[in-house]
Parts: C-alpha cells; structure tokens; sequence
C-alpha cells in the first residue's frame, strides 16, 4: 500500500487529488456536534494542500436515499474544515454535475474544495458492479490522483472507497496509515496482558468480533446493553432490560469456550436500574436505582454498569499492556447512566499499556464526557471497520489500495 508520503515526494503541484474522506459527523438541527472526523482529515488535506495540489474531498454523510436531501448536505462540513485549515473550501452543490465540474475546473494551486455527499447519487452504494463503476469513472474525471482517508467507509464496497481507486493511482492517507498500524498492534505481535471492553447495545453486533477474540484477548470485559443476554444466559433475572433471545444459545457457548480457553470474561457484579429509559433531551432526573446483577427487579431496566462493576472493571485494566475498547457501558448520554462508561475510560487513562478507543459511540463517549482525547493511544474514526478488522475480515477499501 503506497502512503501519502510517496505521493508528496512525487511532487502534487498543480495535480488534482480526490480525498476519499469521512465527514459523516453528527449534526443536531444542523449545527456539528463534535467534528472529531473532520479534524482527523486535516493532516492529509492541509499537506496536500500546502504542497500545491488542487485537492478535492469527498465524502458521505448519513443515510439518504440516493437522491438529494438537504438535511444531509455536507456544507455546514465543508465550512467547518475551511474553519480548522484556517483557509477558503470551495463548496459544490452537486457530485459530479455542472457545479462539480464547475469548480474544480476552477481550483488553484494549493486551493481545496469539498463536493455534495456522495449518497445523493444512487451510484455511489448500488450493489450492481457496473452501476458503481459508472458512478466511479464520472468521478474519476474529477481527479487525477486518488487518496483514500476515510476509514470509516473502507468496509463498504461503495464506488468511492473501492471502484474510484483502481481507476486512478492510490494512496493511503495519514490517517488511513494511522488506523491500519493501530489495528495491527491488536492483532500481530500483541502485547499482553490484552484486555478488551465491549459494550453497546446489541450482542448481536458484536458476536463476530468476540468469536474471533476468545482466541487472542486475555479479558473480555462486558458492559452496555449487550451485557443482559450474558446475564440471561447465566441464568439471572434481568428483568425489562434490553434482551436478544435468539441470541443466548450462542453466547452460552461463548462462555463455555471462555472457560476452555482460559479467556477470562468478566461481567458485571451490579447495574444501575430505572423503571423507564430517561429522557435524553431535557437530561431530567432519572431515579436511579443499583441493583446485584443477578437481582434485577421485573419492572426494572439496566442502564449502567454499578459502582462496584466500575471499581473491578478498573482493576482489570490496571496491568493491561494493550486495551481495546468498543461501545459505551450504558446509556452515557444521560448523566444518571453515565459513570460507568467514565469509569472505563478513567480506566484506560490510567492504564500504562497501548490503548485504543474503537470509534462510534465509544470516540463520541469519550469528547461528551470531556476526556483529553491526546491522553489515549489512539482513538479511531470507524467503529465499524474496526470490528470487522478484528473479525478478521478483508475490507473493501483497504483492498483497494493495495498495490
């Protein structure tokens, strides 16, 4: 896989440079609520930029239809990384239309322009092979050098993270670089003790990538609404909490194999209850209860890990060399539900091994609750092609790059 820096040391002046980026950030009535991807991409644009290229970025943002759709435009992004690159991005209204073609006919040397969210054109995530690549060599016109930065799209096969590359030369970007070489450490030569937190909502979502570190962590530690079909397929109680039926055969085996194994799985020892799921708009007082994991009353709903969870998922993760961590320990938007995703992530602070954040909620958790995100080893931009990397599996746009 060439990186970035082999293209700069080609030289890129004058030369245009599409930037697969991911500015999928959350918006809230249309303002950014945390711009972490969009600061992720400065380091390949500002150097691109800085070295005479015309650069143009690309990305997707939510989930539209394959049609137009202002509540996903990327402009309120687009003005947000011309805020953080301290100069102008031109914005166009469409991907590959006459506004698109428009302006980056008209870049400069050194100039930077971000075209519309690249799902408003159907062609972008059609599952047909040749509808794609329509898409990508319309792209491709746009271009005449290829980088592939956004890590968060590189397990879809769409046409701008794995068709767009094999019709133009292809880079990795820096944070594409950062990511793999992250990912790598979890999974060639580790160093141990590797301890790794799990969390979210749906075990089912996180079945793959537990299957597949049963055979290389040595702690899994659960939390998260995920954690009540481990509890059920205990045998406990867990009375109106989140609950995959279908899914407590499979995770009884993963206990068993735990066990045989020699993986120490962990789970919690107390929750932190309510009668009804709190309202996360006006962060009204919720009436928390902390119940023993295997005492949850019938009308009650687990929402957190309790405090003594949070005191022995710390210890831990005291002696970890390497941690991963993916998917909040509760419901962290609301402040009664929230101490035991701090608690996790005080603890990875603490910890004097490599610790990686696993993007999505986890990377979301960690700038809400106003951690310093320089103190971590690294926070990813993809939850989801993270776990897929852990899953062992090829992702589309890492392929791509391939040489």
């Amino acid at each position: 896989m060439k990186t970035i820096d082999e293209l700069l040391a080609e030289g890129v002046a004058g030369r245009r440079v599409f930037v697969r980026a991911d500015l999928n950030v959350p918006l809230d009535s249309g303002t950014i609520t945390d711009d972490g991807r969009i600061r992720a991409v400065l380091p390949t644009v500002k150097a691109l930029a800085d070295a005479g290229a015309k650069v143009v970025v690309a990305s997707h943002l939510g989930r539209p239809k394959g049609a137009p759709d202002p509540a996903f435009s990327l402009a309120t992004a687009a003005s947000r990384l011309g805020e953080l690159l301290g100069r102008g991005v031109a914005f166009a209204t469409d991907t590959v239309g006459e506004s698109a073609t428009s302006v980056v006919a008209g870049l400069h040397d050194g100039d930077v322009a971000v075209i519309e969210n690249l799902r408003f054109n159907a062609g972008e995530t059609d599952k047909d092979d040749a509808e794609r690549g329509e898409f990508a060599d319309r792209l491709a016109a746009l271009a005449d050098v290829y980088v592939g930065d956004g890590f968060g799209a590189v397990h879809r096969k769409h046409a701008s993270v794995y068709d767009l590359p094999a019709r133009l030369p292809h880079y990795a970007g820096y944070l594409i670089a950062t990511e793999v070489g992250v990912l790598k450490k979890l999974t060639e030569d580790v160093q141990r003790p590797y301890v790794v937190a799990l969390g979210g909502s749906k075990v089912s979502d996180k079945l793959a990538v537990i299957d597949q570190l049963l055979g290389k962590a040595d702690r899994l530690l659960i939390g998260g609404g995920m954690v009540f079909t481990f509890l059920k397929a205990k045998g406990y109680e867990v009375g109106a909490s989140l609950l995959q039926e279908d899914q407590i055969p499979v995770v009884q085996e993963y206990i068993e194999r735990a066990e045989k194994s020699g993986v120490e799985l962990v789970l919690p020892v107390d929750v932190v209850t309510s009668t009804e799921f709190p309202d996360l708009k006006t962060k009204a007082p919720a009436n928390p209860n902390t119940v023993a994991a295997d005492a949850i009353p019938a009308d009650q709903l687990g929402l957190d890990i309790g405090p003594q969870t949070r005191k022995l998922y710390a210890s831990k993760l005291a002696d970890a060399a390497t941690v991963f961590w993916n998917g909040p320990m509760g419901v962290f938007e609301h402040p009664d539900y929230a101490e035991g995703t701090k608690a996790v992530a005080q603890a990875l602070l603490d910890s004097p091994g490599f610790t990686v954040v696993g993007g999505g909620d986890s990377a979301a958790a960690v700038r809400i609750l106003g951690f310093d995100e320089t103190a971590f080893g690294h926070i990813s931009t993809g939850g989801g092609a993270s776990l897929e990397y852990l899953e062992g599996k090829t992702l589309p746009g890492l392929a791509a790059l391939e040489d």
